[in-house]
Formats: C-alpha cells, structure tokens, sequence
C-alpha cells in the first residue's frame, strides 16, 4: 500500500497520477458455462460515457443449456500417487457417487472447493456422531417405520441413514461390508440382530480388518447364517469355516488353502451356541468351552491348539491375504484391477498399518484411477438414494422396499453368501424397474397438465433446464442430451390448437425429469 511520502517522491520523479475515468460504472451479467454439466451467473462491470436509461439491458438473458460432455476415452491403469489433475465438479460428484449415496444440490461444487485430498478425508475421518438431516422415515400411511419388526422397514431404515447421515461414507463401507460379509435374515431370526450387524460395520468400518473379523465372526446375525451355532467337537460344521477363506480372507483358486486346512480351522472355531425363545427366537449366544475342540489343530502349516481366535488372526497373517483384502476392496470403488505396482503398495500399506483399512481405502479414494478410469454401475439402493438426495425427498412409502427387490438389490437380503453380482446390475429386468423407481420417485415433483398453473410459453432451452435442475444439473453426454432436445423440439411440434399448449408443455416437462433420471448417464458413477 503506497504511503503518502511515496506519492510524493513518486511525483517528485515524474510519474503521474493515473486520471480517474469518467462515466457510468454499470453492472451487468452473463452466463458463463463452466463445462462441467453447469451454466452459471456472473457479474461483470461496464463503463458508459453516461448513466444508462433504468431500461437499459444488463443481462443475462434466458439461460442456455449447459454444454454436453466429450467422452472421455478412461486412462489406463497407473503407477501408484496419488491424483494430481483437476478436481472440479466432475471429480467431486464421482467421489459422493462411490463413496456415498450421490450429492445433495450444491455438495458437490462445496466439496471441490476443498481439494481432492481434504474432501477425500471430510469422507473417511469424520467428525462427531452421524447427524440425520431431515423428517424421520415414515411409511406410506405416515406413521413410524418399525424395522425391527416390520417386513422390510429395516430396508427402510437403512436406505434412510443413506439419504439423511452425513456420514455418507460410513454408510457406503457398511454396505461394502454387508456385501463382503454376505448375511441374511432369510437365515436369522430376527431383522434386529441384521441391524445390529449393520452397526457393527458402521462402528469398524475404518479401522483394523483383523478386528472386524473377529467381531464378525461371533457376531449372532453371523453364527445363525454360516451355521457357527452347529459347530461344536462332536460334529464339526464347515462352512463358516471355509467361507472364511473362500470369501472373507483369501479367496478361492489361490493356492491359498488346502480341504485340510477347511478341516482343521473348522474345529478351532467349535464351542458357541445359543438358546431358542418361541419370543425373541435365538438368544444367549455364548462360548461354551466344553463343545470347543480343544485337541491340536494344523492351520496353513501352523500347529497348536487353535481357537476361534486363533482362526482370525491365521487367516489374516496368510501370505496371501493381504492381495486379496487389497483387490477386493479396490474393486467397490474402481472397476478396472489395479496395476502391479499399485497393488504392490497397497499390500505394503495394509501390512505396515496392521491391517488398518482407513490407510488403504484412502489411498484407493486419492489414485488417479478412481478419476480417470472407467465408470461404474450404481448397484440398485446407491441409484435410489441418489434419485432421493437430489430431490430432497425422505422415505415416506414402502414402495421402496418392493422396487428395490426388483432393481436386485433389497438390504438385508443378498441372495448368497457371496453378495450381490455386481455384473447383473443391469438388463432388461431390472432397467424396467430403475425406469419405475424413477417414476416413483418424481411423486411430489412433477407438475399437474390440467390445473393451469404451467406455462404455455415455455422454450425448449427453458424446458430442460427446469428438469435438468431438479435433478442437480447432472453432466450429459451429448448423444443423450441431443435425444432430450430433440424430444422436447417434437413434442412442440405436435401441439396444433391453443388449448394444448399449456398441458403439452407440462406433460414435457415431467417427462423430460424422468428420461433424465433413467438415462444411461445416470446409472453411472
């Protein structure tokens, strides 16, 4: 800042004060498209040699659609780093896509304004309990839902916590974790103890790998599903043993185990039971030491005299567990196998933390892979969250618990202990169904032909920016949006007498909301 001795020696050497301009500073506006999928206003200053007439024209005129998105040909998988490219908009709404529920309105351009690596932490270091943001969940008479008793309210309960909670993230690792973890109440005796399961992700989904498998492992949900209950030294049960290896750990076709080995960890992990009550059906789950197998067991080549304890922390020290813990996980977030040179530092990420998953995940969530590689498919109950967060709409109807089941995805209920596969999201089936659960979802948010509250001079541009913003102003690819103007243009087209204009142009503007939540880009993340 210039000093009044400054201007004096400045003026002393010559330099002349810079004359003020005269005129009429005016503000005007334009839109400015940001190439992201979002046409913005802003404000800029015009000088006139006089003050303009209060007539005068300062902008910035109708709104022009937004400009549709180049495709982008994904990279090919890279080197271990972290991203270092631009991380706008686009980058922002991929990262609440996979580790979320999608963004609500402005969350997006919110979270860009962090930076790749602080909004990559606001997901996996949250601060505070969960905070749910909105009306509480209600079915379709409008009264509370009861999940713990009620067929499908615990879908509804969670797919709540994935529209309210502002730890989007928390969420979207108990849903990895579920599917991980494949367990379902077609094989528990009650929603609750699934529900209980559900929090237990939540309550250990960042932290060490090793401890969530042990706690999963005793967990009640768990013990009915893999029979954990059935298993004790008289007649050992395999199969909590062997899917422990098969799906949880190590994988199968590895060279990972031997029958052997099934064998024998199924013995270490003999001795807990339960009670039965006509009531509250299985209860009093407890280790009992005299159903354990308490004789030698030989595990992966170690011997002693293993527990159920002793089961976990074998699996996770296989030498090939890491591989496969670092693989599975990358593939819920990126759809293409890391490269070997990833792979190799994440595996040394996850043993030098202790099994830590935080580390790996936020490693996962920073590679450039995850921005610059191919797209994914939404599974089902992610699309529907998203459609809701959008719209800023609660859960206030059933109708989600039995659409969800048809788009191949009701919580609580995958159908197998190997989760949901995620290649099936779509086909014909279950894009009829996405294409109802749209429809449905619009209720509230379309508008009525016939009331005569609709404009009848709405433009085509007009038009589908109104339903483009409903949904959040989402990126397009061309060919889609060319195939929204064009439909809009012949809708136009095909209204001949007056009194059609206004229903017409109504009816357009919902279907235009629900083509744009059913197309193809939509269903990405």
């Amino acid at each position: 800042m210039a000093t009044a001795q400054t201007s004096t020696v400045l003026r002393a050497r010559g330099h002349k004060k810079r004359p003020k301009k005269k005129g009429w500073r005016d503000r005007h506006f334009k839109w400015v498209d940001q190439g992201n999928g979002k046409v913005i206003r802003t404000a800029y200053w015009v000088h006139h040699a006089h003050k303009p007439a209060d007539s005068h024209a300062r902008g910035p005129g109708p709104r022009p659609v937004p400009r549709p998105q180049r495709p982008r040909h994904p990279a090919r998988p890279s080197k271990f780093k972290v991203y270092g490219g631009p991380f706008g908009r686009l980058e922002a709404t991929r990262l609440l896509n996979r580790a979320g529920f999608g963004p609500k309105p402005g969350q997006s351009e919110a979270l860009a304004k962090k930076g790749m690596k602080a909004a990559v932490h606001s997901l996996t270091r949250p601060f505070g309990p969960a905070v749910l943001k909105g009306p509480a969940p209600v079915d379709g008479e409008g009264v509370p839902i009861a999940p713990a008793d009620a067929w499908g309210h615990d879908h509804l309960w969670w797919l709540d916590r994935m529209v309210r909670s502002n730890h989007p993230l928390v969420e979207r690792m108990a849903l990895v974790f579920h599917d991980w973890f494949a367990t379902s109440n077609d094989g528990v005796s009650r929603q609750q103890q699934m529900i209980n399961q559900s929090n237990l992700f939540r309550r250990k989904g960042f932290g060490s790998f090793f401890d969530l498998l042990k706690s999963v492992t005793i967990d009640p949900a768990m013990l009915q599903w893999l029979n954990g209950i059935d298993n004790d030294r008289y007649a050992p049960n395999e199969n909590y043993g062997r899917e422990m290896m098969e799906l949880f750990t190590l994988g199968a076709d590895r060279n990972a185990y031997t029958e052997d080995d099934v064998r024998e960890n199924a013995r270490a992990l003999t001795g807990w039971t339960a009670d039965w009550d006509d009531d509250l059906g299985m209860t009093n789950f407890r280790f009992e030491a005299d159903r354990h197998d308490k004789g030698r067991k030989t595990i992966f080549g170690h011997s002693g005299s293993w527990d159920w304890r002793d089961s976990c922390r074998l699996c996770v020290e296989n030498r090939r567990h890491a591989s496969f813990f670092v693989t599975k996980l990358w593939s819920y977030f990126v759809p293409t196998p890391p490269s070997n040179d990833t792979l190799k530092e994440l595996i040394g990420i996850y043993r030098k933390r202790d099994y830590a998953i935080r580390p790996v995940l936020e490693s996962i969530l920073m590679h450039p892979d995850f921005y610059r590689g191919e797209p994914m498919v939404k599974p089902p109950v992610v699309y529907l969250a998203g459609l809701l967060r959008s719209l800023g709409r609660g859960i206030d109807t059933e109708s989600w618990v039995w659409l969800s089941g048809q788009m191949g995805q009701q919580l609580f209920r995958p159908p197998n202990v190997s989760g949901w596969d995620d290649t099936r999201w779509l086909d014909t089936s279950t894009m009829k169904a996405r294409w109802t659960t749209a429809a449905y979802a619009l209720e509230g948010h379309n508008f009525d032909a016939w009331d005569d509250s609709y404009s009848d001079q709405e433009s085509v541009d007009e038009a589908l920016n109104s339903a483009l913003g409903a949904w959040s102003w989402p990126a397009l690819r061309a060919e889609q949006q060319t195939e929204l103007v064009g439909f809009a243009k012949r809708v136009e087209a095909r209204i001949v007498a007056p009194w059609q204009r206004q229903p017409y142009l109504a009816l357009r503007q919902n279907a235009l909301r629900q083509l744009i939540a059913a197309s193809p880009d939509m269903q990405l993340q």
